[in-house]
């Protein structure tokens, strides 16, 4: 039998070589304060980006009042299809001023169902070499053809867009709003010409964006091209503290999707109490202010004006300090745990190889105090 294993244990060991080895290690959450290994840490990892999940009230207050089922076991299309869930999808609907939306599991869920089904053998995609991971799952599921640009790089879109694009039926411009890894944002305006110009379909990933910018709607919003998206997926996941995804856009799209969409179909739905607490969030905190927005943007521009002195990318609230090699990164999260911060080292395959870094992740539960203490640390790296 060990011989049967024998290629997982020699992968295995090329990880630990490389110092790509990933573990499951045991923690606790309190607050803004991750606990492990007896130590007391601040959370720098997460992505509840506006804090939600750390105020104890917002919880408090919704469940006093919920007295559904905690889940209905079933997929949407059987009997789920509760009120629980269309509420939310006419809420979103409503606030975007699309047609439709339809509500995943969880982003990656959205992403694999969104670009399998959406696009098929004869079909092409053009897709930002620096997307998640779950866009290149769902496109590759698709037997459409992928056909990477250069992260960021419009004039290496347009010129694959004249090369490529009448060679094929239909076509999608693939981008996310806020890129995860790098912290930086697409030039949406530019995609949006492009994709006026070639005849293509615009499908957006806002997961990182939702919840934080043009009034809690994401970074499309912001930037006033929201009637030109034709598909924007978000996740309830990052900003909204909770847990689900969703995508919004014109109906005829939307019914595409719920015919054909595999990881949508024939998936159990995520529980009912996630769908009313995602709810309760945006109606009265996300959509209602954006008081906590403000915070998290005031520390974003804090940490960067501070951080000038190191190899930092972006300009969001995800702060990535690009160090090399995977060594250098281990070393830096390992200071920065023993100093109390938990910052976790990014590393190859999630980012190109020699270009492991830490990412700082921002939240508004942090107080510049924090920051400033941080800021302490990292000069001592």
């Amino acid at each position: 039998m060990k011989k049967l294993y024998s290629f997982y244990q020699n992968a295995i060991q090329t990880q630990k070589d490389s110092l790509n080895f990933r573990s499951l290690k045991p923690l606790e959450i309190e607050g803004k304060y991750i606990f492990q290994e007896g130590k007391k840490l601040l959370n720098l990892s997460s992505n509840d980006y506006l804090g939600i999940s750390t105020k104890k009230e917002i919880y408090r207050d919704f469940l006093s009042s919920y007295d559904k089922p905690l889940d209905v076991p079933s997929a949407r299309l059987l009997c789920a299809n509760t009120k629980s869930y269309t509420k939310l999808e006419e809420l979103l609907c409503e606030k975007f001023s699309k047609e439709a939306a339809l509500l995943f599991n969880s982003g990656y869920h959205a992403n694999v169902g969104i670009y399998s089904s959406l696009v098929k053998n004869g079909d092409v995609v053009f897709c930002d070499k620096l997307n998640h991971a779950s866009i290149i799952d769902g496109i590759r599921l698709s037997k459409s053809e992928l056909i990477p640009y250069k992260h960021c790089d419009y004039d290496d879109l347009e010129n694959k867009l004249k090369k490529y694009r009448a060679k094929y039926n239909n076509a999608i411009i693939s981008t996310e709003a806020l890129f995860s890894m790098d912290g930086d944002f697409c030039d949406i305006k530019k995609l949006v010409e492009l994709k006026e110009k070639y005849s293509a379909l615009l499908v957006v990933d806002e997961a990182h964006s939702f919840g934080v910018y043009g009034s809690g709607l994401g970074f499309c919003a912001q930037e006033g091209v929201l009637d030109k998206i034709d598909l924007l997926m978000a996740t309830f996941g990052k900003s909204v503290g909770s847990y689900g995804a969703f995508c919004v856009g014109d109906r005829v799209l939307i019914d595409y999707l719920i015919n054909f969409a595999r990881s949508f179909i024939f998936s159990t739905v995520f529980p009912q109490i996630n769908a009313e607490f995602s709810y309760y969030v945006l109606k009265n905190y996300i959509f209602k202010t954006d008081a906590l927005a403000k915070k998290l943007l005031e520390l974003t521009d804090f940490v960067h004006k501070n951080l000038k002195d190191f190899n930092v990318l972006g300009s969001s609230y995800i702060v990535p300090v690009v160090l090399g090699e995977n060594k250098k990164a281990l070393d830096a999260s390992k200071k920065l745990y023993n100093a109390g911060y938990y910052c976790l080292p990014i590393r190859y395959p999630t980012v190109a190889k020699n270009s492991a870094r830490l990412r700082i992740s921002l939240n508004a539960s942090l107080e510049k105090k924090d920051i400033e203490n941080l800021l302490i640390q990292m000069k001592k790296l």
